[in-house]
């Protein structure tokens, strides 16, 4: 009954948020190269008659680019969007949107200028209505065609430079699906020629601001879709998980009894359909994922590859990457040792902070876990215990931040991998966002997590632990500057000590002061408790 409810809410409203926007596919938007929209509610490009925003050109960061990528000119997603578009809506003050029609995380009301704080919970301490409605709403966003956005199923150059746009609809669960697809998918060279060392959302600096962004748009969607503007994603937190707890019928699907690799009929997701897992075959006829079906998801947690990740993380694993104090370090990429953002995401060991790609750990350990659609990263997103795994790991990085309030300048200015950079634009975002822009706390964009808020984000011991670890290194000045101190009190305190005893005894006996009476001491009271 309550997602017949939901299928009924569905076309009284649009949706907004994504990749390409539907108002701007069209041949002439293309050739042009323009993508600004008119708002609805003034029907002006931009709602700049209502101050929202303005049609602008594209500034892009001219910031070095690392050599990961030794090409230029040759992929759709270098230097984004330049490649589509180099004039967007720019949105002012609190407004947000292809259009400007929407508000900025943390923002709401008809002119923006409310603030809300969301709270994302454990998935294990939803009550059961609110599980239900969790799952009810996956499944209407997974039956529900986007009215706003579309995907391409051709590069520009297939496209004719514009003059023949190629685009198809997708349901709103399948257009992020798609864009996790397609920020991580090979670069194709032209001819038969592929390059693998590429992807715009993982190996690199822009790991976890990606991650943040992509589940701030998806949880915005899905409260725009049902009207359910309190909806937050519930996470998982599988530190020293024994095995997938979240993996039954009750919550994420249980296992297939007949075959081990597919979901039990009795889950709610047993019946839906992958799109763009078949990398091999897309890279083989130069062509995108176009959206189509391509099968069930496939899960098998626990019979993995043993070798490569022997555990799930723990509890130590997570604290050992909290401790690290840099964000990225070395060559900014999966070969970073000492990179909190490295060994969180599961290139480089939890014990130690080195690089081993030998392993697959942490974030990456989870993925490799679940043995079957999770597994492959461009397709991973099917699955959507995906969701619940990656807000934790932003759950991570939110705690990352709460203890080491580092400045905006730690994200890596120059030299990160392609699409990296902190001014680079992420791809393949429309409206456009810096990398550089959620590098800032979860709070600032309007959620936390339930965890994280009984100590609070500027808890007294998070606050001064950088003081505690700057005086550790310099305590025999401490000490000795305290000895020192202790010494010279010591000496004027006797001085005055004796001093008041002389001046006393010379004193008339007349003068001397006599017990307060009961106002000033009821005064002296009042004050104290002051």
């Amino acid at each position: 009954m309550l997602l017949t409810a939901l299928y009924c809410l569905l076309w009284t409203f649009q949706t907004s948020a994504g990749h390409f926007p539907r108002a701007c596919t069209s041949s002439k938007n293309l050739m042009e190269k323009e993508c600004c929209p008119p708002w609805e509610g003034d029907g002006s490009p931009c709602g700049q008659l209502s101050s929202r925003g303005s049609c602008q050109d594209i500034i892009l960061s001219k910031a070095p680019l690392g050599p990961q990528f030794p090409f230029s000119g040759v992929d759709d997603r270098e230097s984004w969007p330049s490649v589509f578009y180099n004039r967007t809506c720019q949105c002012f003050g609190n407004f947000m949107g292809f259009n400007c029609g929407n508000c900025k995380f943390g923002f709401w009301g008809p002119t923006c200028t409310e603030r809300r704080l969301l709270v994302r919970k454990n998935i294990f301490d939803l009550s059961v209505p609110e599980k239900n409605k969790f799952l009810a709403y996956l499944t209407l966003a997974k039956h529900t065609t986007s009215p706003d956005y579309v995907i391409p199923t051709g590069t520009y150059d297939q496209m004719n430079n514009g003059s023949t746009p190629l685009f198809n609809d997708i349901n709103v669960y399948d257009l992020f699906v798609w864009m996790h697809y397609y920020v991580s998918r090979d670069a194709l060279l032209g001819g038969s020629e592929i390059w693998r060392d590429i992807d715009f959302a993982h190996e690199a600096p822009g790991f976890l601001p990606w991650h943040r962004l992509f589940l701030l748009l998806w949880e915005k969607e899905i409260q725009k879709l049902t009207r359910d503007e309190n909806f937050t994603i519930p996470y998982w937190d599988w530190r020293d998980a024994e095995n997938c707890d979240v993996c039954t019928d009750e919550y994420m699907g249980g296992r297939n009894p007949a075959n081990p690799n597919l979901l039990s009929p009795a889950s709610f997701f047993s019946s839906w359909q992958v799109i763009c897992s078949q990398l091999e075959e897309y890279n083989s006829r130069h062509a995108l994922c176009n959206g189509t079906s391509e099968g069930p998801i496939l899960r098998n947690p626990g019979n993995h590859d043993k070798a490569r990740t022997p555990r799930l993380p723990s509890s130590a694993d997570v604290e050992f990457c909290l401790s690290l104090t840099q964000y990225e370090s070395g060559s900014m990429d999966k070969a970073a040792n000492f990179s909190f953002r490295n060994t969180l995401e599961g290139f480089a060991s939890p014990l130690t902070g080195i690089a081993d790609a030998s392993q697959s750990s942490m974030h990456n350990a989870l993925h490799i876990y679940m043995n079957g659609t999770m597994s492959q990263v461009p397709g991973s997103a099917n699955d959507p215990i995906f969701l619940l795994h990656h807000a934790f790991v932003d759950s991570i990085f939110e705690q990352w931040l709460r203890r080491h309030h580092p400045l905006q300048e730690v994200y890596p200015e120059a030299n990160a991998p392609i699409g990296h950079n902190r001014e680079s634009y992420m791809v393949p975002f429309i409206p456009l966002y810096r990398n550089g822009d959620f590098f800032i706390s979860s709070r600032d964009l309007g959620y936390d997590y339930s965890y994280l808020q009984d100590s609070g984000p500027d808890s007294f011991q998070d606050y001064i632990k950088p003081y505690l670890e700057q005086a550790s290194q310099i305590w025999p000045w401490l000490i000795g500057a305290a000895m020192v101190g202790s010494v010279l009190t010591a000496v004027l305190g006797g001085l005055t000590s004796l001093l008041c005893h002389r001046k006393r005894k010379q004193l008339p006996e007349e003068k001397q002061p006599l017990l307060m009476d009961k106002e000033d001491h009821h005064s002296l009271l009042y004050q104290s408790q002051l």
